[in-house]
């Protein structure tokens, strides 16, 4: 097997693995909100909501970051093969998320009078939020023993603990509701902070990692490119969320609470079932990029072949929803909400665009310039603002879905001319060639649905959407050589 085959077996291997992880989380996710809304009802839901979203908000401001800074650090490491400079960068982030999680517990405590007036509009949950501040440094050990199983890539252990923390949280805390009704929030809070740690440590003490004791001059030599890495994602993050706040009160003043519904109803289909696929793939691809940073040849190749598989993965899932959005609209939510499919075609025709400017993006963070990174998501966060309020003023959510797809054309073009001019990078023939014919099957599948009407257009597009997958096949089975794999399984099925 050549390098390069190997290299996108190691790609699909990991989108797959995360993949089913991802799928696996949202059914157990699905199945926890159906038993606190059946237990609990609203009011439950709500107070639950409120307690972890208030902790969650402390959390993404005083964790600096390090559950992705830290991981090219400990990956860097990792590539050496040294054992004591593993050891050092390892012992020094379990050090800084000791500090940063205390920083957030000490912090919650101290106001949990002013959270409670603050997000409930009285005093009555100042108990609740002060005993709940210990998940905040529960959560951020936790998030330093992931980094450790990413930034080593052990990548099955950090699926087992994934995927074994939902599941013993779902385990615990419906149990708990059960028997405590309302009065059982705050403890199933935190007895699933300390089963998600538990889980965690466990799977991350099977790594072996020399024990290396550091000084107060370590952990400033070694923790200052974590903290400022992440200082930096910490604050993009919150601009990030800072604008998604601001187009939803733009949208609630303008069009009322329930176009805010259907808003968040559209892209919460586009980014859970789309996004998915990202989320699995960003697990393995960071720590292996960040770990050949440094060879500029090995850098282009891996961005290359992982900007190339997220297409040809996506694309056919893409024009299944061009075509059919209006079927999976009604599948998970219900004819009433059928007024987000034009927004949802401008976003899949996005996401062909997000799909490109991803990997190349996280080529920013992996050579750790902070600060270029942050001016650029800064940039972005503005000009999607004025682009969602523009795109709202004038087609409503229809306008939403175009700032969508004009947004990411834009960011594209953006984060290709910094890594270009900074880096050297650049496409290959073969990404263009695979981006061209799909997107092409895309506009058909977008120009199809407004100029056929159905039943035809399901006809039409799903030819449309085999093309998109058998191309896609073909092009994976060049890089992966599948077709032997897949005969191989049901050879191995037949024998049992």
């Amino acid at each position: 097997m050549s390098e390069e085959q190997s290299s996108y077996r190691q790609i699909m291997k990991a989108t797959s693995l995360f993949g089913g992880v991802q799928v696996f989380n949202i059914v157990i996710s699905v199945i926890r909100s159906k038993f606190i809304a059946v237990l609990l009802g609203p009011v439950g839901v709500g107070i639950s909501g409120l307690l972890t979203s208030t902790t969650s908000l402390i959390g993404s401001i005083t964790n600096l970051g390090l559950s992705t800074s830290a991981v090219k650090d400990v990956a860097a490491a990792n590539i050496s093969d040294d054992s004591k400079r593993i050891g050092t960068v390892v012992s020094v982030l379990r050090r800084l998320v000791w500090i940063t999680g205390i920083v957030g517990t000490v912090f919650t405590l101290c106001f949990s009078p002013w959270l409670s007036q603050l997000t409930f509009g009285n005093r009555d949950y100042t108990v609740a939020f002060a005993l709940i501040s210990i998940t905040l440094l529960l959560t951020q050990i936790n998030a330093g023993q992931l980094v450790v199983l990413q930034g080593m890539r052990k990548l099955q252990y950090l699926a087992k603990a994934d995927m074994a923390g939902v599941s013993f949280g779902l385990l615990t805390t419906v149990p708990i509701y059960y028997l405590w009704g309302l009065k059982g929030i705050v403890p199933a809070i935190i007895i699933s902070s300390f089963m998600t740690l538990f889980l965690s440590w466990y799977f991350s003490s099977k790594v072996k990692i020399e024990h290396v004791k550091i000084g107060k001059a370590t952990l400033i030599k070694e923790g200052g490119g974590m903290v400022r890495m992440g200082f930096f994602l910490s604050l993009s993050s919150l601009i990030t969320l800072g604008t998604s706040y601001v187009v939803r009160v733009f949208i609630s003043h303008k069009g009322g609470v329930e176009q805010v519904g259907l808003y968040n109803a559209g892209f919460a289909i586009i980014n859970t079932y789309v996004g998915m696929v990202f989320a699995a793939m960003v697990t393995d691809y960071f720590p292996r990029l960040s770990g050949i940073v440094q060879d500029s040849s090995k850098a282009k190749s891996v961005i290359n072949q992982q900007a190339e598989v997220a297409l040809l993965i996506l694309a056919p899932i893409l024009t299944v929803f061009l075509i059919f959005i209006n079927w999976i609209v009604i599948l998970l939510y219900s004819s009433r909400f059928l007024p987000v499919d034009t927004m949802i075609h401008w976003a899949a025709l996005g996401i062909f665009f997000k799909a490109a400017s991803w990997p190349i993006a996280y080529l920013i963070i992996a050579k750790g310039d902070s600060k270029l990174f942050f001016y650029s998501e800064l940039t972005v966060n503005i000009y999607t603002l004025g682009l969602n309020i523009l795109g709202y003023q004038l087609k409503g959510l229809e306008g939403l879905g175009i700032s969508f797809f004009a947004g990411y054309l834009l960011y594209l073009g953006q984060v290709f001319l910094i890594v270009r001019s900074k880096y050297g990078f650049a496409f290959t023939k073969t990404f263009y060639t695979i981006f061209v014919i799909q997107f092409l099957i895309g506009i058909l599948c977008f120009a199809g649905n407004r100029l056929i009407s159905a039943p035809y257009i399901y006809l039409f597009g799903s030819v449309l959407v085999l093309i998109s997958t058998l191309y896609s096949f073909r092009e994976l089975n060049k890089r992966l050589n599948l077709i032997p794999l897949i005969l191989g399984i049901f050879k191995k099925i037949k024998k049992q």
